[in-house]
């Protein structure tokens, strides 16, 4: 009998490969990103796109604070171009995160978004600096 999840038929596993693989060159997740901070290169910026205040109230150790509008051109030249930023937000409720991606993507810089944001940083049980 089908049901809501079985109503719809899965992509034939070649699809099904190509999709999740290329969704891996957008997104990363919080265990990754902890895992990866804890080594004294991660190979990325770590970019906390909330505002200042939401900032400082907490935010992963490690991550710097830019908000999305002030990511422009002169100020990303900070970094040499082939710098690898990844970018979250408060979490799933919020798309800071996607549109501080698009933002550095229009901005031609390598850019991963970590899922979950701040809130799945905290459910995961990391640790938070202020």
């Amino acid at each position: 009998m089908p049901n809501p999840v079985t109503e719809t038929a899965a992509a034939p596993s070649a699809e099904a490969l190509r999709h999740f693989a290329a969704k891996l060159g957008f997104e990363t997740d919080c265990d990754d990103v902890h895992t990866a901070m804890a080594t004294p290169d991660p190979g990325f910026v770590l970019l906390d796109v909330r505002g200042p205040n939401a900032f400082a109230r907490g935010h992963v150790p490690g991550a710097l604070n830019l908000p999305r509008r002030q990511m422009t051109a002169e100020r990303m030249e900070a970094w040499p171009a082939e710098t690898l930023f990844v970018v979250y937000c408060a979490g799933p409720h919020c798309n800071g995160a996607d549109k501080a991606a698009a933002a550095l993507a229009a901005l031609g810089r390598p850019v991963k978004m970590m899922i979950g944001g701040w809130t799945g940083w905290l459910d995961e049980g990391f640790e938070a600096a202020t």
